[in-house]
């Protein structure tokens, strides 16, 4: 594979027709890196950056401007889409009926993106490029928040959870060495300040409390809210990979650099020592809970 993008065809609805039978992907299961970290409430720091990456392709920034409910609703979708990732490690034989419920949902996601170039969701090379974004955000974040990860296992798996979200093992770089000159060439080529790349990294982005909350939420929620989402930008921002910060022309200085890494050793220091009822997401700690039973 040469350093551009993985595939540029018209959308892929469906698995393609092969000589034989088509195996399913296998669900993940304890002694996986993902299964480790995918529910562990640190991964609450990281999906921002990722889904600043993602949104960052013009396509895939069109596609949420015009299709997603984030400013409506964002603590729902919010929600939503932690769900279906969680399902995705943790859900077992739901992890595959989730893949193909998300490509059902985005059958009908299509439109112009900001350089008038038609888009669809299912485009291969759009739908991969969501999906590649989880690799730089995920080994950043580890190197920061908790510690540094096998790059080659963590790709490896990233390419089986490819294949339940059913996106083909042509549309991706194959190997760790094949990612990087196609990341490369996606910042380089691809990407741009989007509008909703501006929305997500604008501290003063109107956010109202989250859905349920209680009355001293709800009442101390302006003074909450500004320093909340200051703290949110600069993990986010801290997060991206320094050639995406200044591709976009994102500020980041060396006492931002300290910061964040204070930041990092306070969080390496204290998650780990949180019951697990505080440390994983609810699904995580079911599955946890039932992989103990077995």
């Amino acid at each position: 594979m040469d350093g551009g993008p993985a595939h540029t065809s018209g959308p892929d609805t469906g698995p393609a027709p092969g000589p034989g039978p088509r195996s399913e992907p296998v669900p993940f299961a304890p002694g996986s890196l993902l299964w480790d970290i995918a529910g562990d409430i640190r991964l609450l720091l990281s999906l921002p950056a990722a889904l600043v990456l993602q949104v960052a392709h013009p396509a895939v920034g069109a596609g949420v401007d015009d299709h997603s409910v984030f400013r409506t609703d964002p603590w729902g979708r919010a929600e939503r889409s932690l769900d279906s990732l969680q399902l995705w490690i943790y859900g077992g034989e739901q992890a595959l009926e989730e893949g193909r419920r998300l490509r059902r949902l985005h059958k009908d996601i299509s439109g112009t993106d900001t350089r008038g170039r038609p888009y669809h969701a299912l485009t291969p090379a759009h739908y991969a490029w969501v999906h590649a974004t989880a690799y730089p955000v995920f080994l950043r974040a580890a190197r920061y928040l908790s510690h540094p990860l096998d790059e080659r296992r963590l790709y490896d798996e990233l390419l089986r959870l490819g294949a339940v979200l059913g996106i083909k093992q042509r549309d991706m770089p194959r190997t760790p060495e094949e990612f990087w000159p196609y990341f490369d060439t996606m910042v380089r080529e691809e990407l741009e300040r989007t509008p909703v790349v501006a929305e997500l990294l604008d501290p003063r982005r109107p956010i109202p409390p989250p859905a349920g909350a209680g009355t001293f939420l709800r009442r101390s929620w302006p003074l909450l809210r500004p320093p909340l989402a200051r703290l949110q930008v600069f993990v986010t921002t801290g997060l991206l990979p320094p050639a995406v910060r200044e591709h976009l022309g994102l500020a980041w200085t060396a006492l931002d650099e300290r910061g964040l890494r204070l930041l990092g050793a306070v969080v390496r220091t204290v998650v780990p020592l949180l019951p697990e009822r505080l440390r994983y997401l609810p699904r995580a700690r079911a599955a946890r809970r039932a992989a103990r039973r077995t």
